[in-house]
């Protein structure tokens, strides 16, 4: 054989192949979807969602002096597009219960003699209350505010009260960080690790161990029993609900001895959020099982769940700072609202009388995906 025609052979044999991986590939629709979807995804959330310096974040306000010098100071905060007044409060009661349930991210309290100390150079101070359970999400804002006394009465102190402004600064900007004072970023990420490790582990677990038994075969075996949907999906699921409270219990161990995260109580609510996740994402996992063929396929569509999970709930970036858009989206994951349960549980002290909106959600969602898991199985057995 002459080397031209031994180059062509082998050239021929690498298009055969070449050719028959390309058909695969069209073949399996699913894959090759996620391999479309996946970057396309990526491109768009951190294009467009992420955002680490949050503006126009949620504020409530008490203003006890109500004067035009106490109106500009609001519009000051407000000008500085990282505070839009959100809820007037009446009392200091209402301003805390705000700030502790996560309505508002900031707290902002005029005191009654706020005016006469501007006038008098006596020290006028406003309070600044933040939750700080996520720093990044109060830092710019904090600072902005902690710079703006100096020019925010500028046109406000004529005459014989120019004296005052703008140095030194007429008034004063008192921060209290709540929750998380020293601001640190473990308070935050640690806890929310608690969902993104049971997302990564009982959906993807989950998924594979059904989907393994039927590219084995077995799964035929299985559903020649007389075993109902439901009966066979507690049976399969069963196990990974004590590894999910055994993932639980060490992380929550290693985030107080290791990080010193505090606990302040919410037991009770932390406890049937953790239940209500755990159940909800194994349901998950074994919907997935029921429509992906392989266990690549299962990798694949567990992959695209948590890619959302961990940019859009709030885990690695301002929640609200995310465009309205992905908030919507945000809201619909629930990664989203157990985090709000762990960090409002552990970081607050909140129980169920707080919380019961994200355990609503969590409970919507554990409902929906098992319904889905099961009309889907049955489909398998017809």
């Amino acid at each position: 054989m002459t080397p031209a025609a031994t180059r062509n052979s082998w050239a021929t044999r690498i298009l055969a192949v070449l050719a028959k991986e390309f058909v695969q590939l069209t073949r399996d629709k699913l894959t090759y979807a996620m391999i479309l979807m996946i970057p396309v995804v990526q491109l768009l959330l951190f294009g467009y969602a992420i955002n680490n310096e949050p503006r126009h974040l949620p504020t409530a306000v008490l203003v006890q002096d109500n004067s035009t010098l106490a109106r500009s100071t609001l519009a000051s905060f407000v000008n500085t597009q990282f505070f839009d007044i959100t809820h007037e409060a009446h009392s200091v009661e209402e301003l805390d219960m705000l700030l502790r349930e996560g309505k508002v991210q900031f707290a902002l309290t005029i005191p009654g003699d706020f005016s006469r100390r501007v006038a008098r150079g006596d020290g006028a101070q406003v309070l600044l209350e933040a939750d700080a359970t996520d720093p990044s999400a109060t830092g710019a804002a904090v600072a902005a505010a902690s710079g703006m006394p100096a020019q925010a009465l500028s046109h406000d102190l004529p005459g014989g009260l120019a004296y005052r402004s703008p140095q030194p600064a007429p008034f004063e900007v008192v921060v209290h960080r709540r929750y998380n004072p020293e601001s640190i970023t473990a308070y935050n990420i640690v806890p929310g690790l608690l969902g993104v490790i049971l997302s990564m582990t009982l959906v993807m677990m989950t998924a594979l161990s059904v989907t393994r038994e039927t590219e084995r075969g077995t799964m035929e075996s299985l559903l020649a029993t007389p075993a109902q949907p439901i009966e066979v999906m507690i049976g399969k699921l069963a196990p990974y609900v004590m590894v999910g409270l055994l993932q639980t219990v060490v992380i929550l161990v290693m985030a107080s001895v290791l990080f010193q995260v505090p606990m302040e109580g919410g037991w009770i609510a932390l406890i049937l959020g953790v239940l209500m996740f755990i159940t909800g994402s194994l349901a998950l996992g074994f919907l997935i099982s029921t429509v992906a063929r392989t266990q690549l396929q299962a990798m694949q569509m567990s992959f695209f769940y948590m890619l959302p999970s961990i940019l859009l709930s709030g885990f690695m970036f301002p929640f609200r700072g995310m465009p309205d858009w992905a908030q919507a989206i945000g809201q619909a994951i629930p990664v989203t609202h157990f985090l709000r349960v762990v960090r409002g549980a552990l970081l607050k002290g909140e129980g169920l009388a707080t919380l019961w909106p994200s355990h609503v959600a969590l409970g919507i969602f554990v409902c929906v995906v098992t319904a889905l898991a099961m009309l889907r199985y049955r489909r398998t057995l017809d």
